[in-house]
């Protein structure tokens, strides 16, 4: 309403200025001796010219409701797959065949003791008078072949040798097989006496000397 009030003054004020001006004009007329006409034109002029208020405005409109916010619904989240787990499945049980127990085999029975010996094996003479050079096989002779033959005397309990082994060779098998043949002939033995005093077998090692007589 005070903008209409306004309006309304500021059109009153431009009419009363223009009747004032007016009527100055009209004075300054008759002062001037201006003709009768200009006056009666400009008083005609006057008597038609009509200052009409205007309407007023249209009372102030509400101002308009503020935009209608619309919510918007939240975002329908699907669910997450359903993952299909296959089942576990346990390993095939596997038999390992345990191994079979070890075998013990029963030591053997220790060895008995040595028999007690009363008397030990004597021999009646020497490896040199067994096997002589007379003995020498002839064809080692002339080839002058020489060495030692060690033997081992397997000795019955009549003092005899029974078995002869080379436990070492000359060199040469002729001779060793014939120092052999000697021994098992010609050696004696007082026998061994176990702790009775009976004669029992025993062992003899020794060696014999294959050398060339010298003329």
């Amino acid at each position: 309403m005070a903008y209409g009030d306004q309006t309304m003054s500021t059109r009153k004020a431009v009419s009363i200025a223009m009747v004032i001006v007016l009527h100055a004009i009209i004075g300054y007329a008759f002062v001037t001796g201006l003709a009768y006409n200009v006056v009666k034109k400009v008083a005609r002029d006057l008597k038609t010219f009509d200052v009409e208020e205007e309407a007023p405005p249209p009372p102030d409109k509400p101002p308009p409701p503020p935009p209608e916010t619309r919510v918007e619904p939240p975002p329908v989240v699907a669910p997450p797959p359903i993952v299909q787990v296959a089942p576990s499945v346990a390993p095939p049980m596997v038999t390992v065949p345990s191994p079979p127990p070890p075998q013990i085999t029963p030591s053997a029975p220790p060895a008995p003791p040595p028999p007690a010996v009363s008397r030990k094996l004597e021999p009646r003479g020497t490896p040199g008078e067994w096997v002589t050079p007379e003995d020498y096989p002839s064809a080692d002779l002339r080839a002058e072949n020489q060495g030692t033959t060690s033997f081992e005397l397997a000795i019955g309990a009549d003092g005899k040798a029974t078995d002869c082994r080379v436990t070492n060779s000359s060199g040469f098998p002729s001779l060793d097989a014939k120092a052999c043949q000697m021994l098992i002939r010609r050696s004696r033995f007082r026998p061994q006496l176990d702790g009775n005093g009976q004669p029992m077998p025993a062992t003899y090692r020794n060696r014999v000397r294959w050398q060339i007589p010298k003329d």
